[in-house]
């Protein structure tokens, strides 16, 4: 497991950030990075590395990621804002938003309102995929209508992930707040794009 997290410059995080040549996959708002990790078991040909803003929890799935000895699994504190700054543009394979807040009183904090959409475009490789799971109904609509006005070359998406055939081109894993929402009998919002 790399930290990413430590004193380097800026610079030199952005020019050799990792020593791989693994395709590299971000989740964003990762919280303790349980989906983190568990994509990473899941899939060993890839690096995996959660972004959060809170080093607490970054603690305890860096710690995690130690203890089970997983050499794919990186952690980066940053705000969201700043990926550009830590990335190369084109370098990125996948991103992932897993149940970010829906920000329900200022729109231009979502995950998925332009200015983000932006900074993930720079950083995504030419045919990188982003997919955003949320049990919000406004934070779905919202992306989805967004999405809609731009010039996207795929686009993907349901408000039953589990009742879809987009199911198939899920990981087999979930995140806490997604148990406990499905244990509620919630809906699981789903989109996959890529431009």
């Amino acid at each position: 497991m790399v930290d990413l997290s430590d004193k380097m410059s800026v610079d030199s995080r952005r020019t050799n950030l990792l020593n791989t040549s693994k395709p590299l996959v971000l989740e964003l708002g990762c919280g303790s990075g349980e989906y983190t990790l568990a994509l990473a078991e899941q899939e060993p040909q890839k690096h995996f590395i959660g972004v959060d803003i809170k080093g607490d929890r970054l603690f305890k799935g860096a710690t995690l990621a130690l203890s089970k000895n997983f050499e794919n699994v990186s952690f980066l504190r940053t705000q969201i804002e700043n990926l550009n700054q830590f990335f190369e543009p084109n370098s990125i394979d996948t991103i992932w938003i897993t149940f970010p807040d829906p920000q329900p009183n200022d729109i231009k904090k979502r995950l998925t309102s332009p200015k983000f959409l932006d900074i993930y475009k720079q950083i995504l490789s030419q045919n990188g995929t982003i997919n955003l799971k949320t049990d919000s109904v406004l934070f779905y609509s919202y992306t989805l209508e967004t999405l809609l006005k731009l010039p996207l070359s795929y686009l993907e998406y349901t408000n039953d992930l589990y009742s879809s055939n987009l199911l198939d081109l899920h990981p087999d894993t979930q995140t806490h707040y997604e148990k406990k929402y499905l244990a509620l009998g919630k809906n699981i919002n789903f989109i996959r794009w890529k431009w």
